[in-house]
């Protein structure tokens, strides 16, 4: 389906009606943001010696609350997966306590594998209770180590959204999140590990349901002297100082699926962004809707724009991933899976704020995982939608990620037939307004259409390697060849692709 045909024409309508199903927001006017980071603006002119030479990304991207673009304007497609991370991910304790699970480590080769699969971003849950593990101490080591995985990542071209994440509110009585010091009202009891199969029992229990309450719910001023939403505007605050000079951080997911009300959601946003703004004012801000949202598929559709002008709007999409679905999913059909996808692109467009999907998966067991897959990167196609899938590696839970761990050689191994799905061609930035993209799995031809520009800046067409993708293809613009496997880069696996002057382009990746 074309951008044109779907997505615009719901943006265009959703964002001329207002919804009284959400109070306004503030409308931006006084954000204080620019469209375009002005520390990392590419220099366009011709070089020194007066040669054309085409200009380079510098990594900074920002919205113009429809797109993502990078320096040189392109419109730029995210595709990448989350990852808990060892010593970020925190679920440990140091007064005996068990950990809550396994988490793996991240290294140097774990971006590496990740940009060869076509991933150029990583979701990176980062919890309170590592950061400020007592009130007004934060912990620099915690942000030491987030910066390591931020440079493993910048080192191969993959951007990272720091996500202020959350499970069941906190390690103390859920599984990750906030710490000891900042549960109100206090836990009754304390939980250790290992998480087995209790994660759901913690998630509905009355301390972790009051936790939230307590955070969340402004509605009782008696309680405003002991309040936490100043806290963590703090603690957002500490991370955005650190990261505000660095291209390669996407921006900050202020909340991963708040359990709270819209209008507290709102509310909350409303707080916290301000005060990320004061140290930074370059990033993307990434927001969630409440969590209700994963289970009833849809959200209030605003009547003004979000409060930021640099604000994306990041739903979760579990379609049948939950639950007893088990029927649904052996009679799949795309079809099946539009409707979730088409309210979130409604709900961005009244936020008038870019779509991200910060979550979505399937169990590699269920019925259809491998359709499931491939049928949702299809939907993510016809909307030029960006996406980080759940999970890269996982020893717990539901063991989701794309690998498996191996007890005998004490290694992570590929799950082939779950990579598979993931490693496809999309096309990375387009320089130009995009129409339309699709990708045929049977003919393994990926066909965009774009209109183009005067300028001579390249588009850039990602193909997997020839593990997952015909070692000999060609690149075509308008019908004529202007790429082969031969300008394929060994590490991004990105083809530099120019159609050059200004009207519609159809560019189209064959194998040969």
């Amino acid at each position: 389906m074309r951008r044109g045909a779907l997505s615009l024409g719901l943006w265009m309508a959703v964002s001329g009606c207002a919804d009284d199903a959400l109070p306004a927001e503030n409308d931006g006017s006084d954000s204080g943001t620019s469209p375009a980071p002005t520390s990392g603006e590419a220099d366009t002119t011709a070089d020194s010696t007066g040669s054309d030479a085409v200009p380079e990304a510098d990594g900074w991207l920002h919205s113009d609350r429809q797109f993502i673009r990078d320096s040189l304007d392109r419109v730029v497609i995210l595709r990448g997966v989350n990852a808990r991370v060892e010593g970020i991910f925190d679920v440990t304790f140091d007064d005996g306590r068990l950990p809550l699970e396994e988490v793996p480590v991240f290294t140097a080769s774990d971006a590496d594998q990740m940009r060869a699969l076509g991933f150029n971003v990583l979701r990176l849950p980062l919890n309170w209770s590592g950061i400020e593990p007592e009130q007004g101490v934060y912990d620099q080591a915690y942000l030491d180590r987030v910066d390591e995985v931020v440079q493993y990542c910048a080192a191969v071209g993959i951007w990272v959204i720091l996500d202020f994440h959350q499970d069941a509110y906190s390690k103390e009585i859920g599984e990750d999140g906030a710490p000891l010091w900042a549960i109100q009202p206090p836990p009754t009891e304390l939980l250790g590990g290992p998480l087995g199969d209790s994660l759901e029992m913690r998630r509905f229990s009355a301390q972790v349901l009051a936790a939230f309450a307590g955070f969340f719910d402004d509605s009782d001023e008696d309680t405003a002297d002991q309040w936490l939403q100043p806290a963590f505007a703090d603690m957002a605050a500490q991370v955005a100082s650190r990261f505000a000079d660095e291209p390669w951080v996407l921006g900050y997911e202020l909340y991963n699926e708040p359990v709270a009300a819209d209008t507290f959601v709102w509310s909350f946003h409303e707080r916290v962004v301000p005060v990320i703004r004061a140290v930074d004012d370059q990033h993307m801000i990434l927001f969630e809707p409440s969590v209700t949202r994963n289970v009833i598929e849809q959200a209030p559709i605003p009547s003004s724009p979000f409060l930021d002008e640099q604000g994306v709007y990041a739903p979760h999409i579990y379609t049948f991933s939950f639950g007893d679905n088990a029927t649904a999913l052996a009679n799949l059909s795309i079809d099946d899976l539009r409707p979730n996808l088409e309210g979130a692109v409604a709900e961005a467009a009244g936020w008038q704020a870019p779509l991200f999907v910060g979550e979505w998966g399937i169990s590699p067991v269920a019925p259809n995982a491998d359709a499931y897959v491939q049928w949702t990167y299809d939907l993510l196609d016809e909307n030029l939608l960006h996406s980080t899938v759940w999970l890269w590696k996982e020893n717990s839970q539901g063991s989701w990620g794309l690998f498996d761990w191996d007890e005998d050689a004490e290694d992570w191994v590929e799950r082939p037939e779950v990579i598979a799905g993931h490693a496809r061609p999309y096309a990375a930035a387009i320089a130009g307004e995009p129409i339309s993209m699709r990708f045929d799995a049977e003919t393994q031809r990926l066909e965009l259409r774009y209109e183009g520009r005067e300028d001579a800046v390249p588009s850039l067409i990602h193909v997997p390697a020839e593990t997952w993708y015909p070692a000999t293809f060609t690149i075509a613009c308008d019908g004529e060849t202007v790429a082969t496997e031969a300008d394929r880069d060994p590490v991004s696996g990105e083809v530099e692709v120019t159609c050059s002057g200004a009207g519609e382009h159809l560019v189209e990746l064959l194998p040969a």
